[in-house]
């Protein structure tokens, strides 16, 4: 091969080589903004995902916070009549003791009255009052002991009632 064939030769391939590599370049620089702008479409949809879950989390947990607020009021709320109720009924029960408080019962004053229960009462009375007999005061504990087991368990159910309804969201 003669030498201007040689150079023409080289020079072809020099040619070739440098569009290769120009075109090349071109492309990777074409993929690479591509890929970029895929990247930040990607990195903007994730951002917005992880804000709309920090967005619901912190209501969560504000919805939480408020709901252990309402029940720690409602506990309070319990506390504090449960407290006076049984401040109320060992008072009842004191006075109930000491004689100071006496329970009564109306009597029964038609014909057909049972035996044994006196038809005049052991206390004096206004005249036109009903006729009453009082309870032994033994009987009146035990009665008081009954109602106060009964008083209980009504705060407890409303407690209950309330908390379901808290947590229910319907109150």
């Amino acid at each position: 091969m003669t030498l201007p064939a040689m150079a023409y030769a080289v020079a072809i391939t020099l040619i070739i080589t440098a569009s290769a590599t120009a075109t090349w370049q071109i492309q990777d620089w074409r993929y690479g903004q591509q890929l970029q702008t895929i990247a930040r479409r990607q990195a903007d949809t994730l951002a917005k995902q992880a804000n709309t879950a920090l967005d619901q989390q912190r209501k969560s947990q504000q919805q939480r916070l408020q709901l252990e607020r309402q029940i720690q009021a409602q506990d309070d709320i319990h506390y504090k009549e449960l407290t006076d109720a049984n401040t109320r009924q060992a008072r009842l029960r004191d006075r109930l003791a000491t004689a100071d408080l006496r329970l009564s019962v109306l009597l029964n004053t038609t014909p057909n009255q049972p035996a044994g229960v006196p038809t005049t009462p052991r206390t004096p009375e206004l005249a036109h009052a009903a006729p009453r007999a009082e309870l032994d005061p033994a009987h009146a504990q035990r009665i008081i002991g009954i109602t106060e087991d009964g008083d209980r368990g009504l705060r407890a159910l409303a407690a209950c009632q309330a908390y379901v309804r808290a947590i229910g969201g319907g109150g």
